[in-house]
């Protein structure tokens, strides 16, 4: 199989929830994609990979993977590719507690999506809502409130009413305390 084979593979035994076998498929696209010249299918692989890692709870495995597919992405001009791998390392390091380091890869993902106007609306408001969590763990309730209110204006202007109703929970929270 091609490594767009192994990734399509990877991501449809994701989505039928076989974690073990899509953790292979994207083992098997990285080895493969391992010198290859193109190097943006490698960082797809380790996304991919990535992914399955931190749905089987393996934070480490997860956290490596990412940092290795930022590398790669910083060197390539996919702007919003970058943002959303910064953004997803990001969430991993909110919620092992280590918000240091997520609060500077918010602030760049956020700064590149901001500044794209071809930037996805629902990605945007997943970096923001990201940044909202962390910023109202920190203490820094003001701040959060206001990430949670534009969160929730994007998710509504997408009738995501997931996103809008726990927007919306978040600022009540926020409100009381």
């Amino acid at each position: 199989m091609s490594p767009d084979e192994l990734i399509r593979s990877g991501y449809q035994a994701r989505r039928e929830g076989r974690l073990a076998e899509a953790r292979d498929i994207f083992s098997q696209a990285v080895e493969l994609c391992r010198g290859n010249i193109d190097q943006q299918l490698l960082a797809s692989s380790l996304v991919g990979l990535g992914q399955i890692e931190r749905d089987l709870k393996n934070a480490q495995a997860a956290l490596q993977c990412y940092r290795e597919a930022i590398e790669i992405c910083r060197r390539d001009a996919r702007p919003l590719r970058l943002a959303h791998t910064i953004r997803h390392l990001a969430d991993i390091l909110r919620g092992e507690g280590d918000f240091a380091s997520a609060r500077p890869l918010y602030e760049e993902a956020l700064s590149i999506y901001r500044s794209d106007p071809e930037t996805p609306p629902l990605d945007l408001a997943n970096a923001i809502r990201g940044f909202a969590f962390l910023r109202g763990i920190t203490g820094e309730k003001e701040e959060a409130k206001v990430l949670w209110q534009e969160a929730r204006a994007l998710y509504e202007s997408l009738n995501v009413q997931s996103g809008v109703q726990e927007s919306e929970a978040e600022i009540n929270l926020l409100t009381k305390s």
